[in-house]
């Protein structure tokens, strides 16, 4: 309870959620491009990225496509 205002606390229950069904990941790269993509997504969900609008899906896709190294 002493961490319900806790904003840094409050998104990690975000991605403990999320995360739960996939425990156990094959390997520590796997897990780190997964968690990344959560931590992306989330970003963007909440509007925190600079230079990308919240609705922008070109820029979200250019983004996700520089985060994980793929051509779009």
């Amino acid at each position: 309870m002493k961490y319900l205002n806790n904003i840094v606390e409050q998104d990690h229950r975000r991605i403990e959620r999320l995360t739960r069904p996939g425990r156990r990941f094959g390997g520590f790269w796997s897990a780190q491009r997964t968690l990344a993509g959560f931590e992306a997504m989330g970003l963007m969900t909440k509007g925190q990225l600079r230079n990308i609008a919240r609705g922008d899906i070109r820029a979200q896709a250019v983004f996700i496509a520089a985060l994980f190294q793929i051509t779009v």
